[in-house]
């Protein structure tokens, strides 16, 4: 569907055309009314990032919405002073802005933080608080897979500090979500009865920061969880000491099931420097549109190695992939 397909879009120029098929399809009646000006907005918004400034205009600040690149995007958020563009700067080695005062980053920030042989793009958002709001808050969010939710539980004011985050993001139809099972899954919430395609469900990783100044973290995990009535899956992290820092990519690729495929040229040795991602269920033709539009449109077969088949087996393009992979795409 052309909602299915906006959430999956990468570029702004695919997400307008989702959005111009949705208006199409949209029955038109006064209970979508709501709906209707909501895409005609986005439509709006979209056209007008596509189209750039103005000539002789004012040239507008920093993007606030960051192009998904990498094994998967990860929004890091949380209050002020949670020790995000710390933790941000360790993990993906980027000169972020750092200081003891609050909201000292002021535009997303990306970074990349390796894992193997691949990486996951870490978006640095300002942080939430109802003294600062954001109005662009859900636009930064849409293209991300998953949040890390940063919490300072040496911070006595941390459970309402977190409260404040869910109510600021909910306004913005934002949802961060505990289970990461179904992280593939085309199911929504709804609310009164009504679909809300633009709903944005963000399964989230708890990051418990500063763990160097607590001297029992489970048992203080344990009041947050009681208080917060939250149960997020948490590592605890100490950009000190450096207490969690390398389980976040471990942590990352097992629970967004990433696969990793390589590709290889008839006659030739596989390339082995750089693998295609999709996620567990992927297919043939999922790794032939990440390598290129026009190999997909022309894809005869593929030779796979690997994944327990035949060395060099013949496969089709629903094949389902494995990590390890490796494809020779026959067009």
């Amino acid at each position: 569907t052309a909602e299915a397909a906006f959430k999956q879009a990468r570029e702004p120029r695919e997400r307008l055309d989702c959005l111009r098929e949705m208006r199409r399809c949209i029955p038109k009646h006064k209970g979508t009314a709501h709906l209707q000006a909501d895409i005609k907005t986005r439509i709006k918004n979209l056209t007008d990032e596509l189209a750039g400034p103005k000539k002789g205009g004012a040239r507008g600040g920093p993007p606030t919405v960051i192009r998904r690149e990498g094994a998967g995007q990860l929004a890091l958020i949380g209050p002020p002073n949670a020790g995000k563009s710390s933790l941000h700067a360790h993990l993906t080695g980027s000169h972020a802005q750092v200081g003891p005062y609050a909201f000292t980053t002021q535009y997303p920030q990306p970074g990349m933080l390796p894992f193997e042989d691949i990486h996951f793009q870490l978006i640095d958002l300002p942080p939430l608080s109802p003294e600062h709001p954001i109005a662009w808050i859900g636009n930064a969010l849409q293209p991300a897979d998953a949040c890390l939710l940063m919490v300072d539980l040496s911070d006595s004011a941390c459970v309402e500090q977190v409260a404040a985050v869910h109510a600021m993001l909910s306004e913005r139809r934002v949802t961060l979500s505990e289970p990461w099972a179904s992280i593939s899954a085309d199911s929504e919430p709804e609310a009164d009865g009504l679909h809300d395609p633009f709903a944005i469900v963000l399964p989230t990783l708890m990051l418990a920061s500063k763990a160097d100044l607590i001297s029992n973290m489970d048992d203080e995990l344990s009041v947050f969880n009681e208080l917060s009535d939250l149960s997020y899956p948490v590592i605890a992290v100490s950009v000190e000491t450096g207490e969690g820092v390398q389980a976040i990519g471990p942590w990352l690729f097992e629970h967004l099931q990433v696969v990793r495929v390589y590709t290889k040229a008839p006659g030739r040795a596989a390339d082995t420097g750089q693998p295609f991602t999709v996620r567990q269920g992927g297919t043939v033709m999922d790794v032939a549109r990440l390598v290129h539009k026009d190999i997909a449109e022309s894809f005869k077969h593929a030779r796979l190695w690997g994944g327990g088949q035949f060395q060099g087996q013949q496969v089709g393009r629903e094949h389902v992939v494995c990590d390890g992979d490796i494809l020779e795409i026959h067009v």
